[in-house]
């Protein structure tokens, strides 16, 4: 199965230890937008979910009283991703869900979690990454970011942010919302209110629909208005072309990118015009040296045809990037040209 539109979307949740994971989890998983999810808890421990939305417990699989499904990985995440599809399909869950969402751990990196959904080959015929949430609690955020190289990534790679315990914080945590906005301009900030918003506002995937909207919200171009970024180390830009990028051209860039900068390469978004394909653009996303393969939207969502780049990187400078990408462009272009040019 390759048709996206039947692929199941695995939406991350992130965030450092104490930002309010767990309590969020329970919130959402009451909400209708979850009712057929399954959870996957990544975590030491006993699964943190309020004991009155279990319903039944078998083997290493809860069913909620809410009609989501939820587990703890044993040892691979990708063998319990594994699992959960065999008996989804053999139909020996209690339900069966049509979404996935993976609670990682306080200390997790989650680059490794994003590389096992792009890399594993029988996965991705199966499903899908959709939005990368990151909690930071208002009150501990600053210092925790200030002193966790963990929690700044956690951030960095997110496509939406989370602002919990605001109601603890005495304030409107605008020096917090100013640093999150240098580590990660493109992503929305929201805030959650006791813990609680709306499963909607936090889970909506990638741009698999023909709207604007969505290319906009998942490139986050409303808020990174193209200008670079700085917080300490952490550098973001939008690096933007008119002219169509040649297929070949696009895939040496980011084969030289994942091998020379792929450890800095926090994350890399983009839909880009393909010269060989002008009516369909190509979307394309990365985590460290990881890319997933290009997936192609049905037409262009609006007039502009412009192709735009999203990276957040660890001390790759902008400069750096566009150099690489016009040299590989004009080498391309100079083989093409000599291929067609009688001797």
């Amino acid at each position: 199965m390759t048709d996206s539109d039947h692929l199941i979307p695995v939406s991350v949740l992130t965030g450092f230890l104490g930002s309010g994971k767990t309590t969020l989890l329970s919130h959402l998983l009451r909400q209708p937008e979850l009712a057929r999810a399954a959870v996957i808890i990544n975590e030491f421990g006993e699964i943190g979910i309020d004991h009155e939305l279990v319903e039944t417990s078998e083997d290493n699989v809860v069913a909620l009283t809410t009609g989501c499904l939820c587990c703890k990985v044993r040892s691979d995440l990708t063998e319990t991703l594994h699992d959960l599809l065999r008996r989804r399909e053999q139909g020996s869950l209690p339900q069966k869900f049509d979404h996935i969402v993976i609670e990682t751990s306080g200390l997790a990196d989650p680059a490794p979690i994003l590389h096992a959904l792009m890399t594993d080959a029988s996965l991705v015929e199966r499903v899908t990454l959709g939005s990368v949430v990151t909690t930071v609690d208002a009150v501990a955020g600053e210092a925790t970011l200030a002193r966790e190289a963990v929690s700044r990534k956690q951030v960095a790679v997110a496509d939406r942010i989370l602002l919990t315990k605001l109601d603890l914080s005495q304030g409107d945590a605008r020096a917090l919302r100013e640093r999150i906005a240098a580590l990660n301009p493109g992503a929305p900030t929201l805030c959650a209110l006791l813990g609680r918003i709306d499963a909607a506002d936090l889970f909506a995937n990638g741009p698999q629909r023909d709207a604007r909207a969505d290319v906009d919200a998942w490139l986050g171009t409303a808020h990174a208005h193209h200008h670079e970024h700085h917080d300490a180390e952490i550098i973001s830009y939008t690096i933007v072309r008119a002219a169509p990028i040649r297929a070949v051209a696009l895939t040496l860039l980011l084969e030289a990118l994942a091998e020379h900068c792929g450890a800095d390469l926090l994350r890399l978004k983009g839909i880009v015009n393909i010269a060989e394909s002008p009516q369909r653009p190509a979307v394309i996303h990365g985590v460290q040296h990881v890319f997933h393969a290009p997936a192609w939207l049905e037409r262009w969502p609006s007039a502009d045809r412009t192709s735009r780049m999203v990276f957040i990187t660890r001390r790759i400078p902008r400069r750096f990037v566009e150099l690489l990408l016009d040299a590989i462009g004009a080498e391309v272009e100079s083989v093409s040209a000599a291929e067609v040019t009688p001797p």
